[in-house]
């Protein structure tokens, strides 16, 4: 398993929840993992109901088996700041650039170099060793930006090519994408089975293949129960009305005669089938989309009653028994 997970999808996917259930699942016996959050949202915090995360890795959970999770919400500002102090030793001078707004007039006018600093902090955190020359953290698991966008931030080196050919920018970016594009690294899709999500997530893995990211896996979430199966729709199809009434009747729904309550449940009932059956045309087609990107599948299923932490938890078990670990 690569040491340096990176969870992206399609808006609306559920990927920052993904990623906290995969954070969990990897930190399962005795495991340390590092979640890093990119995008300044807090998503991370709400999941695991606990305060807004400071710019300092905070465990914020305990696996099953003793595994600890931490957490980091990366400031592209404090990055910064940490940046200069690393390469320039500015110290002070440093943090009053930030009062006069320097560094936030760097990040917008060179963006580049904000993906730099944002990706730059949780490759350091991969490669960061404790005094026994132990790795301080098994796994980093990154909340990154949508798919739409996964490819050209990770992809830093070429955004800060115009920015500098040579110094510390150029060999920070340099290293990034030594650790980026290593076989230490995996970049996995969160998609749903519709249309869209399911588009934008085969673009998205052409893309990544394209700038020579590894693509690891895809993972479905939001599933649907199956209520019926082929078998049972092609039943329901065929199935006269009038046996539809009769059955009702029999399961003590009312009484078979013409207007009676059995025979008035039946066309929702039979409208709710064919919902259902389109719904289940669709969800296969998707499918077969997935499998031909010849990638491991996993699925999450929908949680009806909301996310929770016991709800996290109970992804992160799934995800295990899927064979993430």
């Amino acid at each position: 398993m690569s040491r340096l997970q990176v969870v992206s999808g399609k808006g609306g996917t559920g990927k920052t929840t993904v990623a906290a259930a995969l954070a969990l699942a990897l930190a399962t016996e005795g495991k340390r993992t590092l979640l890093v959050e990119v995008e300044g949202r807090q998503g991370i915090a709400q999941l695991f109901e606990t305060e807004a995360l400071p710019y300092e890795e905070r465990k914020i959970a305990v696996a099953p088996g003793g595994g600890e999770v931490y957490a980091l919400a990366i400031d592209p500002e404090l990055a910064l700041l940490d940046y200069l102090q690393m390469f320039y030793k500015l110290g002070s001078a440093g943090r009053a650039l930030k009062k006069l707004g320097a560094i936030d007039f760097a990040t917008t006018i060179a963006p580049g170099l904000r993906d730099v600093l944002l990706t730059g902090k949780a490759c350091e955190a991969v490669r960061r060793k404790d005094r026994a020359g132990r790795f301080a953290y098994d796994y980093v698991v990154m909340d990154a930006p949508p798919t739409g966008r996964i490819t050209r931030f990770l992809n830093v080196n070429d955004e800060v090519a115009g920015l500098a050919k040579i110094g510390p920018i150029h060999n920070q970016a340099q290293a990034v994408m030594r650790v980026l594009k290593s076989s230490g690294t995996a970049v996995h899709l969160v998609t749903l089975l519709e249309e869209m999500p399911v588009q934008e997530t085969a673009d998205g893995i052409a893309e990544l293949r394209s700038a020579r990211l590894q693509v690891g896996r895809v993972i479905v979430n939001m599933v649907r129960p199956q209520v019926l199966d082929a078998d049972d729709l092609e039943l329901v199809r065929d199935v006269p009305r009038t046996a539809v009434a009769r059955t009702l009747s029999a399961a003590g729904l009312g009484g078979a005669r013409r207007g009676g309550h059995a025979e008035r449940l039946v066309d929702p009932l039979l409208r709710q089938a064919d919902e259902y059956t389109a719904r289940y045309t669709l969800e296969q087609e998707q499918r077969g989309v997935l499998d031909e990107l010849g990638l491991p599948m996993h699925e999450l299923p929908l949680l009806t009653e909301g996310m929770d932490l016991a709800g996290l938890y109970g992804l992160a078990t799934r995800l295990r028994k899927q064979g993430i670990s």
